[in-house]
């Protein structure tokens, strides 16, 4: 119905997967080179696994691999795997083309007429493939019989590949114990996450060319509000933005705003909370207003002029009573179990409770987005790889990214020994460290208050307040600069000593990680709590 009115020749959200309106992004096209690469040479017989979210983008990338696969290969496409081993089998051979006549109750006459098959289309010098979509339905027995016909091979080489392609739920059925052979096959898995900002400005703006627009209805605004609802999933964008559409056209304006995109998400997402506009617009003066406070009152100096930048919002500290002494200590409390219902609600929390746990419940929009590279938040965010250790050292709370079994996010406040304190603010729980640790690859956002303004990277020569800012906040650490007021030589051989001795890349730049660091004397809540007394 709004085709004519924003001047496009067809519908540029549908959600069919059209190949023409196919946009592949970073992460998308890591994922077809992963399959290209197993149904290759290098994958050299066994499986190539593709896990992602509903909705990422994993038929697409199956279509995309059935049309850029090499010369002389064979493809047995399964769409619906819900049938028991035998059927299964019956439905690959019947894909390739086997005559399956007369025999489809029998599995071992199945089986030998597909290597039958097999032989042959070696002998020609084809590779045959066999593609199973949703191939997170198959039983434990079904994917049983698949591993079996892996077997098939001649004495120097497979003789059939298989992709499986499914939800994350296939990589925690595939880390049974009966399972671990097929495992064990696997040659190349990929994980497909959703877009990031960018590629979503660049997703929504491909599909309204493609459609014929010529100019993009959609404001810079419209697209955060549109990313931060659909968390990047392309299905939950088209849908949203499709609906944001239908309502321009309704009250017929040319423009489609946030306002227009959030109305059109809390028709669409059914059940979800009703989101409020983004306080991105403000973030940045709030959170750079909040740093000069804070500076000020950290490092006993007067505060820079209102428009220099500031890297920190650190709120004031809290005063906590000392406990009564006691003849004898306390014995420590023993851990809940990991309970995936509680899993799941902390994961929808995480953001909310890191902000909360920064003192500004309102920012948890803004920080989820500059963890999701969204610039100009008012907040800083890094995604890093480590362990725990490494938590400990930073000191900070932080947002454990958990990829064994169901994907989750869990904001870890505190952890002492054995006992990890996770969870938000009013719904935490003391949980064994070695049960987090078991759905734990090393992967954590840790994010901070930060003005807009401050730039990416600060090196030898440069020049201004943030400069100023970084001298003060060096006078401030554990390694304390006494040198010159300049980010000249000796300071930056001071800051290659810093970067060191905090196992950071010692470049003498100033890039967010090293600032993070610096920074961190003067942050003194909140905190990461140490001794399972202060749970």
């Amino acid at each position: 119905m709004y085709l004519e009115y924003f001047g496009l020749t067809e519908a540029p959200f549908s959600i069919t997967p059209d190949p023409a309106f196919v946009y592949l992004s970073q992460r998308h096209r890591d994922a077809l080179a992963h399959l290209l690469y197993g149904v290759g040479q290098g994958g050299s017989g066994g499986f190539v696994q593709l896990t992602g979210e509903v909705g990422t983008g994993k038929t697409t990338l199956c279509r995309c691999l059935l049309e850029q696969v090499p010369g002389g290969t064979r493809i047995a496409l399964v769409l619906n795997p819900l049938m028991s081993p035998r059927e299964l089998l019956a439905a690959i051979c019947e894909e390739l083309g086997v005559d399956t006549q007369g025999i489809q109750d029998s599995s071992k006459a199945l089986v030998d007429r597909l290597n039958q098959t097999l032989l042959e289309a070696h002998a020609a010098g084809e590779r045959v493939v066999v593609v199973i979509d949703e191939a997170q339905n198959l039983s434990p027995e079904s994917l049983e019989q698949v591993r079996l016909l892996t077997n098939l091979e001649t004495s120097k080489q497979k003789l059939l590949q298989i992709v499986l392609l499914g939800q994350p739920e296939l990589r925690q059925l595939l880390q049974r114990q009966s399972l671990r052979q097929l495992a064990q096959r696997i040659t190349a898995r990929y994980h497909l996450t959703p877009l990031g900002y960018e590629d979503t400005v660049r997703y929504v703006r491909h599909r309204m060319q493609v459609a014929g627009a010529r100019h993009n209805p959609f404001r810079r605004s419209a697209i955060r509000a549109l990313f931060q609802r659909s968390h990047g999933v392309p299905r939950l964008i088209n849908i949203i933005a499709d609906r944001a559409l239908v309502a321009a056209y309704a009250q017929e304006k040319q423009d489609i705003s946030a306002a227009l995109v959030h109305a059109a998400a809390n028709e669409v997402q059914l059940g979800e909370p009703d989101a409020r506009r983004s306080p991105w617009p403000w973030m940045g003066a709030t959170a750079a207003g909040l740093l000069l406070a804070a500076l000020a009152w950290a490092l006993m100096r007067p505060a820079p002029a209102p428009d220099a930048p500031e890297p920190l919002a650190a709120p004031a500290p809290s005063v906590v009573a000392e406990p009564p002494a006691s003849a004898e200590p306390p014995a420590s409390p023993e851990p809940i179990a990991l309970d995936d219902n509680w899993l799941g609600i902390q994961n929808q929390a995480a953001w909310q409770g890191l902000a909360a746990a920064w003192g500004e419940p309102g920012a948890a929009l803004a920080i989820e987005g500059a963890c999701g590279n969204v610039a100009a938040t008012g907040w800083a965010c890094l995604r890093e790889t480590g362990n725990f250790a490494r938590i400990a050292q930073l000191g900070l709370p932080v947002i454990m990214q958990l990829q064994a079994g169901t994907p989750a996010l869990l904001l870890l406040q505190g952890m002492d020994g054995d006992l990890l304190l996770a969870g938000a603010p009013g719904a935490e729980r003391l949980l064994a460290r070695d049960a987090v640790e078991r759905r734990w690859l090393g992967a954590y956002f840790v994010a901070w208050p930060q003005a807009a303004g401050w730039p990416r990277e600060i090196a030898r020569g440069d020049s201004g307040p943030a400069v100023d800012t970084l001298l003060r906040l060096a006078a401030g650490a554990d390694l304390a600069y006494r040198g010159p007021a300049q980010f000249g030589a000796e300071f930056e051989a001071w800051l290659m000593s810093f970067q060191r001795s905090h196992g950071l890349d010692a470049d003498g730049i100033v890039g967010p990680r090293t600032l993070l660091y610096l920074m961190r004397p003067s942050i003194t809540q909140p905190a990461l709590k140490r001794h399972w007394e202060e749970f």
